[in-house]
């Protein structure tokens, strides 16, 4: 069970996701891969001081890479996609 700074690892801040939360308010996040929709939903809420409605999670296979003649693979992690109530924002996503 991960803890509260554990279960976040980092925003995800790609152009898809900038998209997502300027027009729907959703943000997206590289969480612990055994955390669940409830610990998510918690950690967002302690952390950045807003309110959750709604958490969306899938499970990302790494890729395999090659290198010269071996081929590597990155490891697999999980995102989170969370929807806030209206008017709450994360500051990190708006810089």
């Amino acid at each position: 069970m991960p803890t509260l700074h554990r279960t976040i690892v980092r925003p995800l801040i790609t152009e898809k996701t900038s998209a997502a939360y300027q027009t729907r308010g959703e943000y997206a996040f590289e969480v612990h891969s055994e955390a669940t929709k409830f610990q998510i939903r918690s950690a967002i809420e302690q952390l950045f001081g807003v309110k959750v409605t709604g958490v969306w999670t899938s499970n990302v296979r790494g890729k395999e890479k090659r290198m010269g003649k071996t081929v590597g693979r990155r490891p697999n992690w999980k995102k989170a996609i969370v929807k806030l109530r209206e008017g709450d924002t994360i500051d990190i996503f708006e810089g």
